[in-house]
């Protein structure tokens, strides 16, 4: 896939704009006890976008400001429970994926906005696509990247030993942390440590759970990056791996695909790596195929993050197809 020109005021080689600072920034408390981070950026009156950053548990960084004409979208970005600027830091309590579409829509009425488009990528995608379907009258657009649906066979796919077939040596330090009784299912075997008793070992295997899914984010990941704080590990972990092992917290597998009718008339802006060792490609040619509504853009040479240059060029060219 070509990737897009650059664009008035944005960096040639992802086409993604300037930095930019929030023009507003909040505190919003939720049931359950959770205190949730929302920012604003961009024009004050100008066409409304929420941002869904991925995970569970990724939390929101100043990057993703940048995919946006700040001359045109009012960009909303929050940190979802648990995580980021969120509190409590990496709680599960009264943290599932209904909660947040709950919060979504809280958010969306206390900054009294009627309907919007919705950016995410990933979990951020997942979690968009079924707050459509819940809502799908407050939903304008839905531009998607990486596309996951918290099926069975995605999460056999890169916690059972698919990816790992890529990536083998990453793979026996992922999967090397549990003893060989317990790696049938990995998801379960880290459930126990992450939650256990011991803080040092949550930590520690937070970080090889965070570890593993980082490695693989990107096509070609250069040098080694260092360990990711403690804190940033733990909600990471302890999140992602909360949701999945409660498959999304959904109605049976496949919940995402069953309810596509509900979003047919919503206009949807895929965009997915070629190389996506994460989110493999064929989940986001079946749900383009199960969604008149919707395009496929094929990054060729991208893997699964929102840094890819080829994909941050082609979202930002999306969003600038819409200011139309």
């Amino acid at each position: 896939m070509k990737e897009s020109p650059s664009h008035a005021g944005a960096s040639s080689r992802s086409g993604l704009y300037p930095p930019l600072e929030p023009f507003r920034q909040q505190v919003m408390e939720m049931p359950g006890g959770h205190r949730v981070y929302v920012e604003q950026c961009g024009k004050p009156d100008g066409a409304p976008v929420v941002v869904l950053h991925g995970g569970p548990g990724g939390g929101c960084s100043p990057g993703m400001r940048r995919f946006f004409d700040p001359a045109h979208y009012r960009v909303v970005l929050f940190d979802q429970r648990g995580c980021g600027r969120s509190t409590p830091n990496a709680s599960v309590a009264n943290n599932t994926t209904w909660d947040l579409v709950a919060d979504i829509e809280r958010i969306r009425a206390e900054l009294g906005i009627e309907d919007w488009a919705v950016f995410g990528g990933s979990w951020g995608a997942c979690l968009g696509l079924i707050y459509a379907q819940t809502h799908p009258d407050r939903v304008r657009a839905l531009v998607l990247r990486g596309v996951f649906t918290m099926t069975r066979a995605e999460l056999d796919w890169f916690y059972g030993g698919g990816a790992g077939g890529f990536w083998p040596d990453q793979w026996a330090a992922f999967a090397g942390m549990i003893p060989e009784a317990e790696r049938r299912d990995l998801i379960a075997a880290y459930n126990r440590r992450l939650f256990g008793e011991d803080e040092g070992e949550r930590v520690r295997f937070a970080r090889a759970w965070a570890g593993w899914e980082s490695a693989l984010a990107v096509l070609d990941p250069g040098e080694a990056r260092g360990y990711p704080s403690a804190g940033y590990a733990l909600a990471f972990a302890r999140l992602e791996n909360h949701y999945f092992i409660n498959a999304g917290f959904l109605d049976g597998d496949g919940h995402v695909m069953r309810n596509m009718d509900r979003i047919a008339h919503v206009p949807g802006h895929i965009v997915q790596g070629r190389y996506d060792m994460i989110c493999p490609p064929h989940t986001a040619h079946r749900l383009h195929a199960a969604w008149p509504g919707s395009t496929l853009r094929m990054v060729t040479g991208a893997g699964h993050a929102l840094s890819e240059p080829g994909i941050s060029a082609e979202l930002v060219a999306v969003m600038d197809r819409l200011r139309g």
